[in-house]
């Protein structure tokens, strides 16, 4: 039998039949009402393709559009979202993923399948499995 520890990550802990993935060119504040709307804290943005290219979060909205004095209705994604962002497989384990959310100092990690995503996994989802 598999320990909590050693055993992958449970697929009722990820987001993996609707991840909100916005593009590039959308607005900050369209972004933010679909997160207001769906009570979310992140959202994957893609490209002209549908690939991963970043992630928009609550915090990048703090810091780098009102912090920054950027106007929300005229700033899109792709100009403050984090890019090189960490991505794991669906196979981590619970542990793996909590550590490499400690080591990279990120509350989300996108689950991909290739080039694929697959899910959103949230930190917390993590602290409540993995002591």
């Amino acid at each position: 039998m598999e320990t909590m520890q050693t055993a992958p990550i449970p697929t009722e802990l990820t987001r993996i039949d609707d991840p909100l993935m916005l593009p590039l060119e959308m607005t900050v504040r369209e972004a933010a009402q679909q997160m207001h709307s769906r009570n979310i804290s992140a959202v994957l943005v893609m490209d002209a393709g549908d690939v991963l290219v970043g992630i928009f979060t609550q915090r990048d909205a703090v810091s780098r559009v009102l912090a920054a004095r950027k106007d929300p209705d005229a700033t899109v994604l792709g100009d403050v979202m984090t890019a090189n962002i960490h991505t794991i497989s669906a196979d981590y384990t619970a542990e793996e993923a909590l550590r490499l959310t400690e080591e990279c100092r990120c509350r989300h990690l996108p689950i991909v399948a290739g080039r694929k995503v697959i899910g959103l996994l949230s930190r917390c989802d993590l602290r409540i499995r993995v002591p």
